[in-house]
C-alpha cells in the first residue's frame, strides 16, 4: 500500500487539477447558436487595429476540463533519437525517481510548453502586450511584447523566460530566450536548460479554436530542432480560479524506484499475452519497457520491488507471478479498477 501511495502523491504532484467553476456563467460577448451554446464556428474576432483578437481561455481540445492532455504529456513520446545522450540520462533518473524532484513537487513553476499543453490558458491582449494566466499551482504571469522591442542580449535567467511577438499575417510568432535550468518541459522529465531556444505560433481560425505550435532549439537537450502541435477550444461560460500548491506536506510520502540487479530485472524480460495480443517486455537501464498496442504512450515502468512495477507517467501498474521453480510466468496490469492477466509465451 505504501508503494501505491507513493505514485498517488506523486502523480498529484505533477498535474494540476484544472476545474474551474463559477455559478451560472455566461460569458458575454460571444457568438452562440438558437440553443445558447458557443458557436465554435464563427468567425474569429479581430482587434481595433485590426489584429486577431486572441483573448480568452483555452483549454486543451476534446478532453474536459483538467487533466486535458492526461498524465502522459511528454514533448519527445516516441521519439528517442531527439534526445541528447546527456538528456536522456537526465530523463531516466528523474523517471526512476518517480518524478520526485519536479518543480511541481516542490511547489515551484515548470515550464511554458508544459503549462501550454497542461492547463487552462487566459490570454489578455492588448496592442503592445499580451498576457498569460494558466490554472496550474505557482504558475507566474507570462509578458509576451508586441511593442517592437528585442530579446534581452544577456538576460537573468527565469522559469518562463524573456518573449516578444511579432504578427505575420494572421499568425503571432513569439521567441523566447533567458530560461532557467531548473524548469521541467514535459511530465517525462526532459530537461530545460540555459541554451533554450523557444519559438511559438498562434492562430486562431475561427472563434472557437486557437492552433497552436512550440519550436524546440537547444543542442544540450536535442539534436535538431523539432515542432510540436495542438488546437486548442475556446472554453465558455467558466473562468480560471486560484489553484494553490500545498504539496511540500506530502513531500514525506515521496520516494524513488528500487535498484534492481540486472539478472532480477531480465526475468521479467519476454513475449506475453494480453487479450489475445503480444506485448514485448524489455530492459532499459533501471526500467522496464513494455510495448503494448493498448497502451502504446505508456511504456516505461520502474521497480518498486523485484516483482512490482509502477508507471512513469499514470497510476498503472504491473506485478510478475513466478512458479515454484522460479520463473516469471505471468504479469497482471492494473489500471483503475480493471485488471489485465498477460501469459508469457517466450
Amino acid at each position: 500500500m505504501k508503494s501505491r501511495m507513493t505514485l498517488i502523491v506523486a502523480a498529484a504532484l505533477l498535474v494540476a487539477p484544472a476545474f474551474a467553476q463559477w455559478n451560472n456563467l455566461k460569458t458575454p460577448g460571444i457568438p452562440r447558436m438558437a440553443d445558447g451554446k458557443p458557436n465554435l464556428t464563427a468567425p474569429a474576432p479581430h482587434t481595433s487595429d485590426g489584429k486577431p483578437d486572441l483573448s480568452g481561455i483555452w483549454r486543451m481540445g476534446g478532453r474536459g476540463p483538467g487533466r486535458e492532455f492526461g498524465y502522459d504529456y511528454d514533448v519527445t513520446q516516441n521519439q528517442a533519437d531527439l534526445i541528447t545522450p546527456w538528456a536522456r540520462g537526465v530523463r531516466q533518473q528523474r523517471l526512476q525517481e518517480f518524478r520526485k524532484d519536479s518543480p511541481l513537487s516542490h511547489c515551484m513553476p515548470v515550464s511554458v510548453t508544459f503549462l501550454n499543453f497542461r492547463s487552462l490558458l487566459r490570454l489578455v491582449q492588448t496592442p503592445g502586450l499580451i498576457v498569460t494566466m494558466h490554472e496550474s499551482p505557482n504558475s507566474p504571469h507570462r509578458l509576451i511584447f508586441l511593442d517592437g522591442r528585442e530579446l534581452p542580449k544577456d538576460p537573468s535567467p527565469t522559469w518562463l523566460g524573456y518573449s516578444v511577438g511579432r504578427w505575420e499575417g494572421d499568425t503571432l510568432v513569439v521567441n523566447s530566450v533567458g530560461f532557467n535550468d531548473q524548469g521541467w518541459l514535459d511530465v517525462g522529465g526532459n530537461p530545460q536548460t540555459e541554451s533554450l531556444r523557444l519559438t511559438e505560433r498562434f492562430r486562431r481560425p475561427d472563434f472557437g479554436h486557437l492552433e497552436y505550435e512550440a519550436t524546440f532549439n537547444d543542442p544540450k537537450v536535442f539534436t535538431k530542432p523539432f515542432t510540436i502541435r495542438t488546437v486548442k477550444t475556446y472554453a465558455a461560460d467558466t473562468e480560471i480560479m486560484e489553484d494553490v500548491c500545498e504539496n511540500e506536506r506530502s513531500r514525506e510520502h515521496l520516494s524513488g524506484g528500487a535498484n534492481l540487479p540486472a539478472d532480477l530485472l531480465a526475468k521479467n524480460a519476454g513475449l506475453y499475452s494480453v487479450a489475445g495480443r503480444d506485448v514485448e517486455v524489455t530492459v532499459s537501464g533501471q526500467q522496464l519497457i513494455v510495448k503494448d498496442a493498448a497502451h502504446a504512450r505508456d511504456q516505461i515502468f520502474v521497480a518498486r520491488s523485484e516483482s512490482y512495477f509502477l508507471s512513469s507517467v499514470s497510476e498503472d501498474f504491473l506485478e510478475f507471478a513466478k512458479n515454484s521453480n522460479g520463473t516469471v510466468v505471468s504479469f497482471t496490469r492494473t489500471e483503475g479498477n480493471k485488471k489485465e492477466q498477460g501469459a508469457r509465451k517466450k
